[in-house]
């Protein structure tokens, strides 16, 4: 914006719009820590006690403190473009609002105090975890590589922060016991097509590809159907690993399966609709039947991680052998009970 066009800016403006950058309403976005808490709890429940309370209280300190400093690069940087989005030109950077200068100091500022604060009260794993979550929105937002410009790995690389965030509570519980790579992917694979859908929605929103493009460069690439059919591809590998995870680990979950494919329904339904909340997930709140959904599936999620169902575990047992070791001797022993001759099996 060139000098000529800024907006006299008052004190109180500024720091609203300081405060704002910030984006501390996405904090609900800290919901996605709790599977890395309760996961490890629900193995080794004496973890439980009140030094894991204060912890985890600093914890949420600390990574707000980093995916804020994420959200005031990203406005800084998105700061053009946004002035050719309906709706986002309304942001305080795209406005004219904020210090430049003091905003880069203000990134930098919350970094080293959510990092610092994972480091002197929570542990090493915590804040190298935290500090990988600030590089990959550096990595999004920064030129040259700004993988938010490119079609795919930008989703992949924005929705890589869920499971930093579930490893994020999981260090804050121990960092001890590891975490399963089913249950990461998986989350990684459900970020995606929460990603995914938000940019169909965008792009619909938008209407005209040439603007849609312009605001940003991975709309070049993007239509519609090659959305859709990436949004078919996130949610089926996130199922194929959360089943993965469900049968090694916890079969009751099995149970719970019917609510997650609900609240993944309705969440496809809300992106269809104009002006939708999927375009802004703090928002998503003001949807009830997914709030609804979303809730019963958390809690019920949560119980079943404490029960356990022999039965269950009975009903769901292998009836095929599972190694070639037992398929030789099993297929010998159908031979020689079989009433077909060995002529004829020839």
């Amino acid at each position: 914006m060139n000098d000529t066009l800024k907006p006299t800016v008052s004190l109180g403006e500024r720091v609203r719009a300081h405060v704002a950058i910030a984006r501390l309403d996405h904090s609900i976005k800290n919901l996605f820590v709790l599977p890395g808490v309760i996961v490890p709890l629900s193995a080794y429940p004496a973890l439980l006690d009140r030094s894991l309370i204060v912890r985890l209280v600093l914890a949420f300190f600390s990574i707000t403190l980093v995916a804020c400093s994420n959200y005031v690069i990203n406005e800084v940087l998105d700061a053009p473009f946004d002035r050719l989005h309906p709706i986002k030109k309304n942001r305080p950077a795209a406005r004219g609002l904020v210090n430049i200068p003091a905003a880069y100091i203000q990134w930098l500022c919350m970094m080293l105090v959510g990092v610092a604060i994972g480091w002197l009260f929570i542990g090493k794993m915590f804040t190298l975890v935290a500090l990988i979550l600030w590089i990959m929105g550096c990595l999004y937002n920064f030129p040259p590589v700004r993988t938010k410009d490119k079609p795919y790995v930008d989703v992949l690389t924005e929705s890589v922060n869920n499971p930093l965030r579930m490893l994020l509570g999981w260090y804050a519980v121990t960092s001890v016991l590891v975490p399963p790579v089913s249950l990461l992917i998986a989350y990684w694979m459900i970020g995606c097509y929460f990603m995914a859908l938000k940019r169909f929605s965008e792009l619909n929103e938008i209407g005209d590809r040439a603007v849609a493009g312009s605001y940003r460069k991975s709309f070049q690439h993007y239509t519609p159907e090659r959305l859709l059919v990436s949004v078919l591809f996130y949610a089926s590998t996130a199922m194929l690993f959360l089943g993965a995870f469900i049968i090694r680990y916890r079969m009751e979950l099995i149970l719970g399966f019917p609510l997650v494919s609900f609240t993944m329904a309705i969440y496809l339904q809300i992106a269809f609709k104009p002006q939708s909340a999927v375009q802004n997930p703090e928002k998503l709140y003001r949807e009830p039947l997914l709030m609804a959904s979303f809730v019963a599936t958390s809690l019920v999620m949560a119980i079943l991680l404490f029960i356990r169902m022999p039965r269950l575990e009975e009903f769901f047992n292998p009836t095929l052998p599972s190694s070639p070791a037992v398929t030789a001797p099993m297929a010998q022993s159908l031979l020689q009970n079989s009433t077909v001759p060995t002529g004829e099996l020839a």
